[in-house]
């Protein structure tokens, strides 16, 4: 990896690499989304390119993810996903310390859910920014919603608690994801039960998916100035 110019990215490199050194020949591996999780991906397309690895096969989990390794000419699983996945290596926008997430900064939480859940590991890669107390205590909580009666979920969001936005693009257009719907980023503040406001999310008519990522985390690797350090879920 060439080295960065500003420490953050760096910190972002270098726990890609890392999480990287867990890839053995031979395994099927998620490719994450986000600043972070795209670390891993070059740094596995370099080590298949110098032979380091072997008979890696990936999924992406979002259309950005998928065009980079295919310009990096890593290969890849059909859309299907046929068969469950040896570990996924992904960002995350803010970890509490029970190692759950909130996640879909990058608008790819649906597909990042899913792949999340068709895997024995997800090992998620951060810098110590992304660390908190607390979720939603930094973070919004992305909820991706069917664009048809879109302000009913949102009256919903508002009886949890939550101050929403519309997720906006670059240009300032209402974001789109890569299944055609939006999202709105629900500021709830410092979340007392994740694992309860989960489930509310989940039960609700209308809500595709939700940023809480509720015990699906199996490990963390953090950079940051001293060093690297490597968590792991304590099964309860």
């Amino acid at each position: 990896m060439n080295q960065p110019s500003d420490p953050q990215t760096a910190f972002k490199q270098a726990a890609a690499a890392a999480a990287v050194r867990l890839v053995t020949s031979g395994m099927k591996v998620g490719l994450g989304t986000g600043s972070t999780a795209i670390h891993a991906t070059r740094r596995i397309a370099e080590l298949l390119a110098a032979g380091e690895l072997h008979d890696i096969v990936a999924f992406a989990t979002s259309r950005a993810t998928h065009q980079e390794a295919v310009r990096l000419g890593i290969p890849l699983l059909e859309d299907g996903l046929p068969v469950d996945l040896d570990l996924v290596i992904d960002g995350a926008d803010e970890v509490d310390p029970a190692l759950d997430l909130i996640k879909g900064g990058g608008g790819a939480l649906l597909r990042e859910k899913i792949v999340a859940q068709a895997s024995r590991r997800l090992i998620i890669v951060a810098d110590e920014s992304k660390l908190s107390p607390r979720l939603g205590t930094h973070w919004p909580v992305p909820v991706e919603v069917l664009s048809f009666a879109w302000r009913s979920q949102a009256r919903f969001l508002e009886r949890l608690g939550a101050r929403w936005s519309i997720r906006r693009d670059a240009d300032g257009g209402q974001f789109v994801t890569d299944s055609g719907n939006m999202i709105l980023d629900c500021a709830f503040g410092p979340i007392a039960d994740p694992a309860r406001l989960a489930a509310a999310l989940a039960a609700r008519a209308g809500i595709v998916e939700h940023g809480l990522f509720i015990g699906l985390a199996t490990d963390l690797i953090v950079a940051g100035p001293a060093g690297i350090q490597h968590t792991v879920r304590q099964d309860e």
